[in-house]
């Protein structure tokens, strides 16, 4: 069952306020924290608190999202909002929980200082539910990020993240590894937490063996 009563793909409204953020992804049943202070989007979470509190995330499909009206992705995520608070100087700190991915629809005419669009969460249907991590070399993966980890300095609780669902490492690791856009956009498309893993395993290996400095990459 999916967090928050939404259980299927009708449960979602038809229609999401649009936050484009380059680098950013959401994944189902993960956590976007985001520090918002763009008015055209202050007033955007002032209208989702005020409603059903969805806001969909989706990355510039340019890798420009300073343009006025970047184009979009053809794929984001619905989060709903789950932490709330406002800093001295107006700037709003919420926390996005992810619900389910999307496809981009046509966008609405609408007169608001944001961007809103039809969704369509039919081909993530299974995002409602936990995935199986049957199949998949946890084992492996945690070689793999142990050794990027390694290599970029990073430091990690790796106590936590043993003790971490399957699910939870991939797509964390896949949230938050400095990955390029169009990498963490092709990760966020993978239908199955299979495919994820193997992609992500992919990205890593590549940048472990020192090629992450060649044109293209593993996944294009």
């Amino acid at each position: 069952m999916s967090a928050f009563g939404y259980r299927r793909p009708e449960d979602l409204p038809e229609i999401l306020p649009l936050f484009p953020l380059q680098g950013a992804v959401l994944y189902p049943r993960g956590v976007l924290a985001l520090n918002v202070f763009e008015p055209r989007y202050l007033n955007m979470v002032d209208d989702a608190l005020g409603g059903d509190r969805l806001i969909g995330i989706i990355q510039p499909a340019t890798g420009e999202e300073d343009e006025p009206t970047p184009q979009l992705a053809d794929v984001g995520a619905v989060g709903r909002i789950t932490q709330f608070s406002e800093t001295d100087d107006g700037r709003y700190l919420i926390t996005l929980t992810g619900l389910s991915r999307f496809n981009l629809g046509p966008e609405l005419e609408v007169g608001l200082p944001y961007r809103q669009a039809r969704a369509y969460y039919d081909s993530f249907a299974a995002d409602f539910t936990p995935p199986s991590d049957r199949g998949i070399d946890r084992s492996g993966l945690m070689r793999s990020l142990k050794t990027y980890a390694t290599l970029h300095g990073f430091n990690v609780d790796w106590a936590s993240v043993e003790e971490a669902p399957t699910e939870t490492v991939i797509n964390v690791a896949a949230q938050i590894c400095p990955f390029d856009p169009a990498a963490k956009q092709a990760l966020l498309e993978t239908i199955t937490l299979d495919e994820r893993a193997k992609a992500l395993v992919a990205l890593l290996e590549w940048d472990n063996a020192g090629e992450g400095e060649r044109p293209g990459g593993p996944l294009q």
